[in-house]
């Protein structure tokens, strides 16, 4: 998918990018690029893949959820910024947190901002753990993603308790994760979340299955998730 075909896409889906957002996404790539052969931020390289396996990949929760009418999310273990960055890119009133274990990502992301002049946007060297107990973020987001960095009991467990009640926490997966879904039943319902969408969908060229789950925060979570840094991983609730 080259830039012209990345613009036409997400036009088809109401997505409209002026020539500055289009600038955003080159320089966003250019740099992805070069800092990748100082530190391993993507094994997707190719501006062809890049464009559709992580810029359209990203947006396209934006074709399922309406980001207009959201003012916070919060991306959890985001790597070089995705997906939020490119929703960012397209919806530039969003104010993103994201929250990295990895000193250098944050550098990289930092760099990024200002190469790109995104406003609005605040990274965290931390574990996803420690900034859930942080009253400071604790329930404080419209909307949480991840995308498919960990299996769904344990994103739970890491993303729930920092969306605010009547918020969303959207898991976007690659394989339909129906049997991942119902071993974290448990865990989402104690959490306080509640599973309200699923969207199943193809990503254009390739034709590999993608997957978007909704879970609404219907009710707080409990005060002791999420557990010690570390522990949803080695001991999931399901």
């Amino acid at each position: 998918m080259n830039p012209e075909q990345f613009k036409m896409a997400l036009a088809e889906k109401g997505i409209l990018l002026d020539e500055t957002q289009m600038n955003q996404f080159d320089d966003y790539y250019k740099t992805l690029v070069e800092w990748n052969e100082k530190m391993n931020l993507t094994a997707i390289t190719d501006k062809q893949d890049v464009y559709l396996k992580h810029f359209y990949d990203s947006i396209s929760a934006a074709f399922f959820v309406d980001f207009t009418k959201i003012e916070s999310i919060c991306d959890i273990g985001a790597g070089a910024g995705f997906p939020s960055i490119p929703i960012k890119i397209c919806f530039p009133h969003l104010e993103v947190s994201i929250v990295d274990s990895l000193a250098k990502r944050i550098t990289f992301l930092n760099h990024l901002a200002e190469i790109l002049h995104l406003e609005k946007v605040h990274f965290y060297h931390d574990r996803a753990e420690t900034f859930g107990q942080n009253k400071l973020h604790r329930a404080q987001f419209d909307l949480v993603t991840a995308r498919a960095v960990a299996r769904m009991s344990v994103l739970s467990e890491l993303c729930i308790p920092l969306v605010k009640k009547g918020g969303i926490f959207l898991a976007m997966k690659a394989q339909q994760a129906e049997q991942e879904l119902e071993v974290a039943a448990k865990a989402i319902t104690l959490f306080g979340g509640k599973v309200t969408n699923h969207f199943a969908f193809m990503l254009p060229v390739e034709e590999s299955e993608r997957n978007i789950y909704v879970i609404e925060k219907t009710k707080e979570t409990p005060n002791k998730y999420p557990r010690k840094a570390g522990t949803p991983n080695k001991q999931p609730i399901e």
